[in-house]
């Protein structure tokens, strides 16, 4: 299945709402929206590969953009190119996650089984450096969850 959008059109998009946030907050809220997208809307919001890297998810061609800085205001994708159910879906994200800083949101991602199962199949121990992919499957399924769990209310 072929993403609609690329993670420079999501990532612009989130710095059109939140102008110049860290890069450690870009690659979470990136993260979390490609994880409830596929739960909401079942598909994938960009094609490009999330990691599990040592300080949380990433996506290695977001990174290349904004390597060596601490915050960003642009990365050259294009935020109109995300169809309305896609900006909704970011949206929701901004909403729930958009006030938490970089740091707050990376050690929220390690306690969280996606993160930790890709680390665990790499044989990777905490603070180590390595970069195994964090599959769309893992997401939908412990997010799905989740959002199962709190629809009940």
């Amino acid at each position: 299945m072929r993403a609609p959008h690329s993670v420079l059109d999501v990532a612009e998009y989130i710095l059109q709402r939140k102008p110049d946030v860290s890069t450690l907050k870009l690659q979470k809220l990136c993260y979390y929206a490609q994880a409830w997208s596929l739960v909401w809307d079942g598909e994938p919001l960009f094609g490009e590969q999330v990691q599990a890297w040592m300080n949380g998810p990433g996506v290695r061609e977001l990174h290349d953009v904004h390597k060596g800085d601490f915050s960003v205001r642009s990365v050259g994708g294009g935020a109109d190119n995300l169809r309305p159910e896609a900006r909704e879906t970011v949206d929701a994200v901004l909403d729930a996650y958009g006030d938490k800083d970089g740091e707050f949101l990376s050690e929220m991602t390690h306690s969280e089984s996606p993160w930790r199962s890709a680390r665990k199949r790499a044989g990777l121990k905490f603070g180590r450096k390595g970069s195994p992919e964090i599959t769309l499957q893992d997401m939908q399924r412990y997010y799905g969850r989740l959002y199962e769990w709190a629809s009940r209310d």
